[in-house]
């Protein structure tokens, strides 16, 4: 199975300008190649088979019956092909000539879109050789090759597992793109063939602006632009070619090179889908132009059967790569703080309450309430950083805490739960030897209990520290570490946690702040609830229990984010955690988030407020809404089958 990705290539090979039998056949060996890899649909630049730059030689008869005769061996050779082919050539229709991308398959012409904003600005004087095709009539038709074509300027392409468009470069330029149009009546892709000419910083806009379009339209979009051997005579081209899918860069060619080159990579048309029908925009826009006349054409085709993908998959998808991540990072932290600050002004507390473990998530939250009291103007002092040392802590964990809670100049409170734990399990008569989910969520709930009643002697609110990956696994004790009155962590995944830290370490100016910090992020992750190993080390380790957070929050990014099933999940984790996790592992620790997600849904129904900060979120008041006594039959099955 290909899990919806469709397989697609933007095509630039070197030309001869007016040579259009050279061009086809430089065009040719690229078609063979992607027809090997299975390629769904491979772009050409803009008029690629005369070249873009011939001047008032398209006036000239000749290159436009030329080029229809190189279009005719581009179609027989076709004919031994799947893959479907766009190619750019100049059409003759009436006494007007059209620029046009044909769209080709087995021999056949499907269509031709013709250009309709003809540019003539920066240099460009299009308008002395091209016609728009805003004039032509809805029927428009061209006789090519001994076909009947049409001349549709708003055409779907619909195959039986997706839809794609074509959009002339100049047409994406437009301040309304056409593909608005064509993606809001059913186009999951657009293939846009250009000839922008390069100048300084262009390039850079360019990616922009079509990443920008791509997400506002839910689409992928393949874009491929004229290379080596366009008359340089007044401009270069540059050869350009990406592929971006909703707002992200999935593969970019290289640019000036003298070689023909063809790009490949797949789009996620499932992805794209389950993001069009969660947002309530995009249907309302679709309605909009539900009376706007487009020409569908069936092709009667299934897609290809991928063995594995040439796209990477991310495997920490919450965690953006190279210069981004730090500045996420300090924009997630400033949305934690401003969310607490904003709560502490509202309730007027005096204080916050807060427990430190020592370990990732209370440090992230003491963290962020010292920069939230820095907001309000208020003294330090008045977070209440309480280290309630168990059966289960180390010195590791309980020095890193009483450092930390040092450094940012909070008040520190140590209270011992060992003796209340003890008198609470003489009182239920439960065996203090017997180290099960009693004896761990009896200290979770003491500990909770304790920041409650200090917050009342204090005037204050308790500031929760669980994220959300253990909101996902339902890793917290209900009534325990599960409650607090406000959870600034809620919608920060474990892995992204970590790199938090890390930043702020690395920005801090204090020495004992920056090592603390480090060796915090170097701790085993614990609830630290059974009692350390005999060298006084961490023996209760949580990704033993659960299974990596790494793969977890995968599953999460993917399962809550884009709606994927757990076959295609467990597809894309083997290829992401590839010479990391073996098969089994990865199916393993899947099962366990989907049985445990479904039945853990119950503490997610009553989670305290907490700041969303990014794409995910699992509160029952925004993101996530499922019911607490939903069945996982039909995941857990289909694990089974992996």
């Amino acid at each position: 199975m290909s899990y919806g990705f469709i397989r697609v290539a933007a095509a630039v090979p070197s030309l001869r300008v007016a040579d259009c039998a050279y061009n086809v056949e430089q065009m040719l060996p690229l078609i063979a190649e992607a027809e090997n890899n299975n390629v769904e649909v491979i772009l050409f630049p803009e008029l690629g088979i005369t070249s873009y730059s011939c001047g008032d030689l398209f006036l000239q008869p000749t290159i436009v019956k030329g080029a229809e005769s190189a279009l005719a061996s581009l179609l027989d050779f076709s004919k031994q092909c799947d893959v479907i082919i766009i190619a750019g050539l100049p059409v003759a229709y009436g006494s007007s000539l059209l620029d046009c991308a044909v769209v080709v398959r087995r021999g056949n012409i499907l269509g031709a879109v013709p250009k309709k904003y003809i540019c003539n600005h920066h240099g460009c004087s299009e308008k002395r050789w091209f016609a728009s095709s805003k004039a032509l009539p809805v029927d428009a038709r061209v006789t090519l090759c001994g076909q009947s074509v049409a001349l549709h300027k708003n055409q779907i392409f619909r195959t039986a597992d997706y839809a794609f468009a074509v959009e002339m470069g100049e047409d994406f330029c437009a301040p309304v793109p056409a593909s608005s149009l064509l993606t809001a009546k059913g186009a999951e892709l657009v293939f846009v063939p250009a000839a922008s000419s390069e100048t300084a910083g262009k390039y850079d806009s360019l990616v922009e602006s079509f990443k920008q379009q791509s997400a506002r339209a839910m689409a992928g979009y393949v874009y491929s632009a004229c290379g080596y051997g366009e008359s340089s005579g007044d401009t270069v081209f540059a050869g350009n070619a990406f592929i971006v899918e909703n707002g992200k860069m999935v593969e970019k060619g290289e640019r000036f090179s003298k070689n023909g080159q063809l790009l490949v990579s797949e789009i996620d048309v499932e992805k794209l889908r389950f993001r069009r029908m969660n947002n309530s925009t995009f249907g309302e826009i679709c309605e909009e132009f539900k009376d706007v006349d487009v020409c569908v054409t069936f092709i009667d085709k299934k897609a290809n059967e991928l063995a594995t993908l040439t796209r990477k998959i991310c495997s920490t998808p919450f965690i953006p790569a190279g210069d981004e991540l730090a500045a996420r990072c300090q924009e997630i932290f400033n949305i934690q703080a401003a969310g607490l600050a904003k709560r502490i002004e509202h309730t007027r507390s005096a204080t916050c309450v807060i427990g430190i473990s020592g370990g990732l998530d209370s440090t992230l939250a003491l963290l962020v309430t010292a920069r939230a009291f820095d907001i309000l103007g208020k003294e330090r002092k008045g977070i209440v950083a309480v280290t309630m040392p168990g059966f289960g802590t180390t010195d590791r964990t309980y020095n890193n805490a009483i450092e930390l809670m040092k450094s940012l100049g909070a008040t520190i409170r140590e209270i011992s739960i060992k003796n209340a734990c003890l008198q609470h399990f003489e009182d239920i008569g439960h065996d203090v030897a017997n180290h099960d989910v009693t004896y761990e969520n009896s200290q979770a709930r003491e500990r909770t209990q304790i920041l409650m009643d200090i917050a009342n002697q204090a005037n204050g609110l308790v500031v929760g520290t669980g994220d959300l990956s253990e909101l996902a696994l339902g890793w917290a004790t209900y009534n325990g570490d599960h409650m607090s009155m406000y959870g600034v962590n809620a919608s920060v995944p474990k892995t992204l946690i970590q790199h938090i830290v890390k930043q702020i370490a690395a920005s801090s100016d204090d020495e004992k702040i920056r090592t603390t910090l480090l060796d915090i992020v170097e701790t085993p992750i614990s609830p630290e609830l059974i009692p350390a190993d005999e060298q006084g080390n961490i023996k209760q380790k949580t990704e033993d229990l659960v299974g990596p957070y790494e793969l977890h929050d995968f599953f999460l990014y993917h399962f809550v984010c884009n709606g994927f099933a757990p076959a295609k999940i467990f597809f894309m984790a083997q290829r992401a955690f590839c010479g990391i996790y073996d098969r089994e592992t990865i199916k393993k620790w899947l099962t366990t988030f989907c049985r445990r997600f479904f039945i853990q849904q119950f503490k997610r129904s009553c989670m305290p407020d907490g700041p969303k900060v990014g794409n995910c979120s699992l509160s029952p008041r925004g993101d996530w809404k499922m019911p607490t006594d939903a069945c996982s039959a039909l995941w857990l099955a289909e694990c089974d089958t992996l």
